[in-house]
């Protein structure tokens, strides 16, 4: 018997997202939608759809960053977006988490810890231990990066998975990761691939990309169309 595939799974429990009709308009017109989207909760689930800013917008709602200008959203039975900001992570989004190339990785841990805790706790410089709680998780069986090594010199896999590991320090329930497209090497996709997998062992997991991902491990792969600007206006031609 052949395995089954991600795509033919059923799942009985609630989704992890669920998105009717949800829209959103810029100053120079449609930036997504009309988009439905049913994720189930827990492993990686991958979009599948043309990159853009529509795209970018889309994964930003879905993390509740952005309100969408119609439609419905529920993201683990929260609708209100700020309620859905404080169930989910964000990561890989350069709009949203770009980093500073010459910081240290000591300081941005150290940074992040301090934007996490109360304002009235001190909160020392990042050590070993502290490496090794924030980052362990993300990188798995991959060395961790140096505490005194810059950003820039990072390599591109390490870059992300630390970017990955400071967004998700609190380890909500839905975890949304920046495109898998701008991952150069192959190789470097699939290790990132493997890390997002084993992740969704006990957050749901939620990106992007361009292509199908070839692994049996994916919770679901979902086609979404009207998921960017190009693909809108393509179709609004075709219907003038």
């Amino acid at each position: 018997m052949e395995p089954e595939s991600p795509d033919s799974r059923t799942d009985d429990g609630p989704s992890a997202v669920v998105a009717r009709d949800i829209r959103m308009r810029g100053p120079w017109g449609p930036v997504y939608g009309p988009v439905d989207l049913d994720i189930p909760s827990g492993g990686l689930n991958v979009l599948v759809c043309p990159a853009g800013s529509g795209r970018t917008a889309l994964l930003m709602t879905i993390a509740g960053r952005m309100t969408p200008q119609s439609g419905t959203l529920t993201v683990f039975g929260a609708t209100r977006a700020r309620d859905i900001f404080s169930q989910s992570a964000l990561a890989g989004i350069d709009e949203l988490d770009t980093v500073p190339e010459s910081v240290t990785v000591r300081d941005l841990i150290t940074e992040q810890l301090r934007w996490d805790s109360a304002w009235y706790q001190m909160v020392p410089k990042a050590n070993e231990a502290t490496l090794s709680a924030v980052c362990a998780p993300v990188f798995g069986p991959h060395r961790l990066p140096p505490l005194d090594e810059y950003f820039e010199e990072l390599t591109e896999l390490d870059r992300l998975l630390l970017r990955i590991a400071l967004a998700n320090t609190g380890r909500p329930p839905l975890l949304v990761v920046g495109h898998l497209d701008f991952v150069t090497s192959d190789v470097n996709r699939d290790l990132l691939i493997e890390r997002l997998i084993d992740l969704g062992r006990d957050q749901t997991v939620v990106t992007a990309t361009v292509n199908d991902v070839d692994r049996h491990a994916v919770r679901s792969q979902i086609p979404v169309a009207n998921a960017d600007r190009a693909e809108l206006s393509e179709t609004q031609k075709g219907t003038g």
